[in-house]
Parts: C-alpha cells; structure tokens; sequence
C-alpha cells in the first residue's frame, strides 16, 4: 500500500453533487501512512455543509480496502482565525477574500478575475478590488468610468458594476496622469482600499492583484486573512518562471492555494456539424493525427500555439488542481476590451463553461 494507490481509490470518489472526484477538485491536501494509520488531510472549511458526507464516503472507500487501518482526518482550510481581516471594520462583512496572483504581467488574470466573478454573482454577493496601482484595468474590463462617492462617514463606496461592488485606482486617478510612487506610498494605498471602501455584505471579495511579489502583495498578506488564491499562468515556459515566483510566495505566508489557471493553453475551434440533411451528427472527426468527439453536432478542436505545460506543470509543482486550460478567441479579447464580461454575453462556449467550472470548484473549496 502506498499514497498513490490510495489516491488511486480516493479518485472514484466524486465531490456530492457534481460528477467530478475529490482529488480534481483539490478537496484532498495530503495524506499519510503509519502504524496502521492513515491520515487525510481535506482542503475544506469546517462548516462545509458536505463535510461529514465526504468524510463518510473517504472512511467507507478506505476501510473497504484496508479493513486494518484506522481512517482519520485533519482539516486544513481557509478558515483559519480572521483575526486580521476582522479587525478591519470594512471587511467584517466580508466572509472571503480570495487573490488572482501571477508573477507575470499579461498572462490574464484581469480576464479571469472579472469572468469568474461574473459567473458567480448570478447566486453571490461578490466584490472585485483592482490592486494594480501602475497599470488599473479594471475600468476597461467593466466598461465603467464611474468616479466613487463618499458616504457619511468618509468611506469611499464602490461602485456597482454588472451586479458587482468594483473599486480600482482607476476609478479615482485620471487615466492620463502617470502614476510614479514609492514603495510606502503603495503599501498606504492599497491598505486605504480595505479601510477606507464600505464592502458591506460579500460572499467573496476578488483582489486582481498587479504583476510581481513586491509592495502591494507584501501589504497585503500582512494585513488580510486571505481564504485562498489562484494562480494564472500561461503555457510557456518563460512565464512559469514568475509565477512560481508568486506561487512560493503564497506558500511561505501560509496561503492556500486554491488551484491554476492556465489561459491561452491553445486556438480552440468551437463549432457545430450538420449532416446533408441540416441535422446535428455525433461521431468524431480527424484533424493533424488527431481525432476529435462530435456530439449533438458540437465538437471544439483544440490546436496549441504556445508550447509548453505551464499550467500542468505548476499544478503538479504545488498539489493543488489545475481548474481549467482557457482557449485563445479573439471574442474573449474584445469582451474585455468592449467592458462587458465574455460569460455574460456567450453561455453556451466552451470558454464559459471552463470559466463555470473554476467556479464550481471556487465554491466547493470555500464552502459556500
């Protein structure tokens, strides 16, 4: 017996309610073996309302196999003591705050930020916070030019935004100015964001955080009990050298890390096939070598551009899932651009569904 038979059999276990197992969904954090022991170390809060249920199906799969092994678990969550955040006035409302983080500027972790917010303020009171003070987006992603008010009590109110409370340096800087500051000039910036914005009532508040490892994300964790983050990478190489970077970093400073994200992974073709006779065909189709599923007429071919495993990679580097491999579509690009999210304006793609799927998982992981 050893680790990977286990997670071998844990792998036939699918989180209650979705079709997907334990292990993709990053629920399982480690495990170990000793003196007829094993202990399971679960990725979940501890007021999961499935807790118990996967700790049950866990005990059951693994005394099944291993009738002379004593099962027990251990929590490791992101639900540790919020002491940092509570004593933020602002934040106390705020039941998880969660960084897109990469290493690497312009691998999309605005794209992905305002994408997987979008999805999930269908069901969630969420917040987006733009701590890129040299280079703020997020006024072009949402399409909001918008200057905060000030309440009575001199907070600065966010600014509502497709159904979201937004607040970006941008909001409040003129977009021609150049923005030159030092490094405490930063960190008092971007600590003004949480005291001084009135969050009110959020499920998740989303920090699409700048490029690097320096000022903005050292003031940060030193202030914010942060639930998790994700890391965005792209295929090459080149940029897995920065995100491991901002991975390491988050690992040190004991933030869990909820999974990647890998964005321009390929060109995917995402079409229908008719027959002579204008129905919809199932089968397969063979393009370079390689076969692709057509059902119902739907098939998506998949071409690699970049070459490289970053995201595969970096998710077998640190033991967390890799939620999704994001296409190249110029569509995805001119959503940004145009300021209204790519998943509010194209439901039925095979990008929306990689974007529903990180949060299915986002979810799941934070216990929502």
């Amino acid at each position: 017996m050893d680790k990977d038979t286990i997670i071998s059999l844990l792998k036939q276990i699918n989180y209650p309610g979705y079709s997907r197992d334990i292990i993709s969904f990053g629920i399982v954090q480690d495990l170990t073996i000793s003196n007829k022991q094993i202990l399971v170390k679960l990725n979940l809060q501890k007021d999961n309302k499935d807790l118990e249920n996967i700790k049950n199906l866990i005990r059951n799969s693994l005394n099944k196999n291993y009738q002379n092994f004593d099962v027990s678990f251990e929590i490791i969550s992101s639900d540790k003591a919020n002491s940092k955040s509570a004593e933020i006035n602002a934040l106390k409302k705020v039941k998880h705050i969660v960084a897109i983080a990469s290493g690497k500027g312009g691998v999309g972790k605005s794209t992905t930020t305002v994408n997987l917010a979008s999805i999930l303020s269908r069901k969630y009171n969420i917040g987006i916070l733009d701590l890129d003070i040299y280079g703020p987006s997020l006024q072009m992603a949402l399409g909001c030019n918008k200057k905060p008010l000030m309440n009575s009590e001199n907070m600065l109110l966010p600014i509502d935004s497709h159904g979201m409370k937004t607040m970006s340096f941008g909001f409040i800087n003129d977009e021609s100015a150049p923005t030159i500051w030092r490094g405490p000039m930063v960190s008092r910036m971007t600590e003004q964001f949480f005291t001084q914005v009135d969050w009110g009532e959020l499920d998740i508040l989303f920090l699409d955080l700048p490029p690097g490892t320096g000022d903005i994300q050292l003031t940060l964790v030193q202030k914010i009990a942060l639930s998790g983050a994700i890391i965005v990478t792209t295929p090459q190489d080149l940029a897995l050298l920065d995100v491991k970077k901002a991975s390491d970093m988050f690992g040190k400073l004991s933030t869990p890390i909820m999974g990647v994200v890998e964005n321009m992974s390929n060109f995917a073709i995402d079409g229908k096939i008719y027959d002579e006779n204008n129905n919809l065909v199932n089968g397969k189709i063979k393009i370079n070598d390689k076969f692709y599923k057509i059902i119902d007429g739907k098939v998506v071919i998949d071409i690699d551009i970049f070459k490289g495993k970053g995201g595969i990679d970096e998710s077998k580097r640190l033991n967390v899932p890799l939620l999704s491999r994001i296409p190249i579509k110029s569509e995805l690009a001119e959503a940004t651009d145009n300021g209204t999210p790519y998943v509010l304006m194209h439901k039925n793609t095979h990008i929306y569904d990689c974007y529903k799927n990180i949060s299915n998982i986002v979810i799941s992981q934070l216990g929502l």
